[in-house]
């Protein structure tokens, strides 16, 4: 990743008002979705103008499938989840954006999808707080030895 992309990249607007930026990977914007029912993380490509994971170089698209596999292994160790879903759509945000969502056989929409089950239960102060808490700490670990 180049300084000039980085410095020109923009997030989607869509993206920014549904979500809250947790962290920066090499690649990708770590977001949080603004819904409390499901721990639901999004990774987003620093890179403009790309809408599919195929249209990434060759050392994006494994970058991409690296932090995504972090994150997944993370998440799933924080939540304890009983499956991991991981997906990149793009129907409604063209932005390339990749969903990584912890789901519970006892979560409201199991074992359907999530979109369009339920509008969106935006997190408390509070349990925003808690969630950054759970795993902004194991996530600075991870990211400390993946940048030095």
């Amino acid at each position: 990743m180049t300084e000039q992309t980085e410095a020109t990249f923009t997030l989607h607007p869509q993206l920014a008002k549904d979500c809250f930026e947790l962290a920066e990977f090499p690649l990708c914007k770590l977001l949080l979705c603004n819904d409390s029912a499901y721990p639901w993380f999004v990774l987003v490509p620093k890179v403009n103008d790309i809408t599919d994971i195929y249209q990434l170089d060759w050392q994006q698209q494994q970058q991409l499938l690296n932090e995504s596999s972090l994150l997944s292994e993370l998440v799933m160790q924080a939540f304890v989840g009983d499956k991991m879903n991981v997906a990149a759509l793009g129907n409604v945000v063209e932005q390339l954006h990749v969903h990584h969502v912890v789901r519970f056989k006892n979560d409201v929409s199991w074992p359907k999808p999530i979109w369009g089950q339920q509008p969106l239960t935006p997190y408390t102060k509070m349990e925003l707080a808690a969630i950054k808490d759970k795993v902004l700490p194991k996530l600075a670990v991870v990211l400390e030895s993946i940048t030095s």
